[in-house]
């Protein structure tokens, strides 16, 4: 409707307010300014309204990729438009030891490493039997150990130090699952080893594995808690669910199929997932809407990384309304673990990459082109929207790895294929500059998931 016809049918309304207001003797001074207010919400209604909507909408470029557990920003507005809010759940979370009236907070997330050889590493390769050789440096010749000495300090507090006796007697008959890709079972092992630190009898623990190598199970016998790893990179069905076999160029997940794997962590009381590397293969992403097994081209759309991912999380969250108790368990998320795959990222000549490093980056505000601040995005968007009614904890390792390039596994791993010449000659061309050495930073990571259990 325009404004002239807005004009036109506000007539007869004008009309008999003045007729009204001459029986009721208003002063001309009073008259004359309901009349002015009148006309004003007549004709520039609507445009007022706009405006002060546009005011309050955030910019994107206020928009910051750094998440805390804590408290989540404000919804952002995405390609697809803007999120729904949810209410934020309000409640004590589990296993939760400080006070509830505490309003001291600390972001653990923020700070820088210092060298602590005193109390770094929390435990020594050979003392952990359940190290996998490809996590395994120093057996596999690594000269150095300087890695493994590094503490976490943040700025305005101290974390608490991880004592694996509480761990265990909180997990007592109890389950703690880890879910997600090779990154998730890196931490999973680290926890596993700082936790059998504290039972010395082999009796007393047993670690196994499924045939097809899909669900580990360590378990600390006295205690009745298991500590588990499942492997789902994508956390949705995907053809590369295999745990051994999953090297596939063409990714494709199935919508809406978080149950396939969510059936195996149904009675878990702290679930920590992870999913970030695996939908890194390019733009794109493929979408599955039938069955995986039976791909069809007519069945399979083509959508941006972004979304993509976006689906998933959202999917994972709605399991967890669905199958969890927030009264009595916990979900934690691990963000996206950096790669180190471009000296130049850091200063370097180009055509080097973690190989060969045995210092940290010191740039506090270095952020490596193989992280995509897109993704952070979309975890921090859907958190904050429709998303918000799930007391998800959320593991902000990705700013504090980023430095440590030093850490990696690099070519301290088992081959599983023998070296060719061309490698040899170029031991870069083979460096693993994705997963991390245990001991290592992924302690750093339960240190820091340990202190959000128990100081939320």
């Amino acid at each position: 409707m325009t404004k002239a016809a807005v004009q036109s049918s506000s007539a007869p309304a004008i009309a008999a307010f003045l007729l009204v207001a001459k029986k009721a003797r208003f002063s001309p001074f009073v008259l004359l300014s309901l009349l002015f207010m009148l006309l004003f919400s007549f004709l520039y209604g609507e445009e007022l309204a706009a405006l002060i909507g546009q005011r309050d909408r955030p910019h994107s470029s206020d928009l910051d990729v750094n998440l805390s557990a804590g408290g989540h920003q404000q919804p952002a507005e995405t390609e697809a438009g803007w999120t729904t809010k949810k209410k934020r759940w309000q409640g004590r979370l589990p296993f939760a030891v400080n006070e509830e009236d505490e309003d001291e907070e600390c972001d653990v997330f923020s700070g820088s490493w210092v060298k602590d050889e005193a109390a770094h590493p929390l435990y020594r390769e050979e003392e952990c039997p359940y190290i996998p050789p490809q996590l395994t440096c120093q057996a596999q010749g690594r000269p150095d150990r300087g890695y493994q000495s590094w503490r976490w300090q943040p700025h305005d507090c101290t974390l608490p130090a991880f004592n694996a006796t509480q761990m265990l007697e909180t997990l007592r008959d109890k389950r703690m699952m880890f879910v997600g890709d090779s990154l998730n079972r890196g931490q999973f092992t680290s926890m596993v080893c700082l936790l059998q630190s504290a039972i010395p009898s082999p009796e007393a623990r047993s670690f196994e594995a499924s045939p097809d190598q899909q669900h580990t199970v360590f378990t600390a016998r006295d205690y009745n808690a298991t500590v588990e790893f499942y492997w789902a990179p994508f956390l949705l069905q995907s053809n590369a669910d295999d745990a051994v076999l999953h090297k596939i160029s063409d990714r494709t997940v199935r919508n809406g199929s978080i149950a396939h794997h969510g059936r195996h962590w149904e009675g878990a009381d702290v679930l920590v997932f992870n999913t970030y590397l695996w939908w890194c293969s390019g733009l794109r992403f493929r979408i599955m809407n039938g069955p995986i097994e039976e791909a069809k081209e007519e069945e399979m759309v083509w959508v941006s990384t972004e979304e993509a991912y976006g689906m998933a999380f959202r999917d994972m969250l709605q399991w967890v309304r669905d199958n969890m108790d927030f009264n009595s368990t916990r979900v934690f998320f691990t963000s996206m673990s950096p790669t180190h795959g471009k000296s130049q990222d850091w200063g370097d000549a180009p055509g080097g990459n973690c190989y060969n490093e045995t210092a940290m980056i010191e740039d506090a505000e270095y952020w490596g082109t193989d992280s995509r601040r897109s993704v952070m995005r979309v975890i921090r968007e859907i958190l904050d929207g429709d998303g918000a009614d799930v007391p998800v904890t959320f593991l902000n390792i990705t700013q504090l790895s980023m430095y440590r390039k030093d850490a990696h596994t690099s070519i301290y791993k088992k081959q599983w294929n023998p070296l060719t010449p061309e490698q040899i000659a170029d031991p870069r061309t083979y460096a693993d500059c994705v997963h991390w050495c245990l001991p290592g930073l992924q302690d750093t990571w339960n240190e820091l998931l340990y202190t959000k259990l128990f100081y939320p």
